[in-house]
């Protein structure tokens, strides 16, 4: 049974908390994801979520950052649909913290944004993040070759994505 994770908006005061985090998780993140790692990263990444199509969402367990949940190019009217990208801090990753945080997430996604379609891309190589989606129930869509420039190089990505009447539902 993974420990109780919940999750909340991303504020300001988060700032050293998530800069001091994503620095010690370097070395997880290496090759997968390239997070801000000063105050000046973190503002430029927070001000994104005051435009209405990124929403930040941080897991935490018993008052400690277990990562980072975030909805990015939200885009709703006749769309509803955002992407979904996530990250667990060092120390905290594989103990079904960031499952269950990512399935909270998806259900704020479909609930409270009211999201149609949520869509994950994520390397090949990214076992864990691909039986994480797995077991969410989301389903493999296609492949992206050079999707997205990490640590210097265009990597490939695979499209995963839920929809939100799509069974299983997240519990």
């Amino acid at each position: 049974m993974p420990d109780l994770v919940t999750i909340r908006h991303v504020t300001e005061t988060d700032v050293d908390a998530l800069v001091r985090g994503n620095r010690a998780s370097r070395g997880l993140h290496m090759h997968w994801v390239e997070p801000f790692t000063d105050r000046e990263g973190f503002h430029r990444w927070f001000a994104g979520t005051l435009t209405g199509r990124k929403v930040a969402l941080l897991a935490e367990r018993d008052g400690d950052i277990a990562g980072v949940v975030t909805f990015s190019e939200i885009v709703m009217d006749s769309f509803c649909s955002a992407y979904l990208g996530y990250y667990a801090m060092a120390g905290m990753q594989g103990r079904g913290l960031m499952t269950r945080a990512v399935e909270l997430a998806v259900l704020h996604g479909f609930n409270e944004i009211g999201l149609h379609r949520i869509e994950v891309n994520i390397q090949p190589d990214n076992l864990r993040s691909r039986a994480l989606v797995k077991r969410l129930g989301f389903r493999l869509e296609g492949y992206s070759p050079r999707y997205l420039r990490i640590a210097g190089l265009w990597r490939d990505h695979e499209r995963w994505a839920k929809l939100a009447d799509d069974e299983p539902r997240p519990r």
